[in-house]
């Protein structure tokens, strides 16, 4: 008579972390944090949102929306005028004489990096340099946690773990080493880094300590796939832990996102053009800095 609500609670928690699961993929795809600076010259007819940056998991990226047709945002900001690698399209030349051809809006990441070099802040591609191509994986890593949670028996749970854990593994290998992600990923840190404040020794310092760090991380996850394995294997209560830890990933995000922000303002270049009091960046609501807020 028991084994019928057994059944149905198994059904449940199936139910319930593949809801999670689900949900976990999404965060990775989706933005989950947002920043916008506003300012006067930044007028809210040409820039309703500001300048606006997206935060996901594995980068920063444009928040600005696309300029529509015959807009003040359209006619002030075309990001082909900001550019100096490629020259703007002529008009002139067009048997159409659309001016509006092939403008682009407002690359909002290259704008707040070039706002923000003024008091000598770092470029954005510098935070979290180990974190954000590892990101992947790390979901993974959860993922097969989440699918071994769902799994009743401890033998079949731990076999789970153990495949699953094997293709992470080699695929975080094969990427990161044999396909050369981690070495094109830090000669691009390098270069971004560099964008404004070019001193090649120190950023070169910096780059050999992305690459050192990520053989550590790596390292240090392969080591944890192995404990979740064996922890599973041996202890009961190990188990709890396969939906825990990754049910803790918001904390995870807040503690890091948190942690940059004040390398960010505490690592203020002496090249900037002005000169501010290093400072705490605001992670939750609205701060001010100068004009902008």
């Amino acid at each position: 008579m028991s084994a019928v609500p057994g059944s149905r609670q198994n059904l449940i928690v199936v139910a319930l972390t593949a809801l999670a699961m689900s949900l976990m993929i999404v965060a990775y795809f989706a933005p989950i944090w947002w920043v916008s600076l506003t300012a006067p010259n930044y007028p809210p007819d040409a820039f309703p949102d500001g300048i606006r940056i997206h935060f996901h998991f594995n980068g920063v990226f444009n928040g600005c929306k696309a300029a529509a047709k015959g807009t003040r945002m359209a006619s002030e900001i075309i990001q082909k005028d900001l550019s100096h690698e490629e020259e703007r399209y002529n008009p002139i030349t067009d048997k159409g004489k659309d001016i509006n051809k092939g403008a682009l809006g407002l690359d909002c990441v290259h704008e707040m990096n070039t706002i923000n070099h003024y008091v000598g802040m770092f470029p954005i591609a510098t935070g979290a340099p180990v974190e954000k191509p590892l990101a992947k994986f790390f979901f993974a890593f959860f993922a097969v946690m989440l699918l071994g949670f769902m799994v009743p028996r401890r033998k079949p749970r731990v076999f789970l773990l153990a495949a699953g854990f094997s293709l992470v593994a080699g695929w975080m290998l094969l990427d990161q080493y044999v396909f050369g992600a981690l070495s094109t990923h830090v000669a691009n840190y390098v270069s971004e880094t560099a964008s404004f404040f070019n001193e090649p020794e120190k950023i070169q310092v910096w780059g050999d300590n992305v690459t050192r760090i990520t053989h550590v991380v790596i390292a240090g996850t392969l080591a944890a796939m192995v404990v979740v394995v064996l922890g599973v294997a041996r202890l009961r209560f190990f188990s709890l832990l396969l939906a825990l830890v990754p049910a803790l990933l918001p904390v995870y995000f807040v503690i890091t996102y948190a942690g940059w922000l004040w390398f960010f303002g505490h690592n203020l270049h002496p090249w900037g053009a002005f000169t501010v009091k290093p400072f705490m960046p605001t992670v939750f609501g609205e701060g001010k800095v100068a004009q902008f807020s």
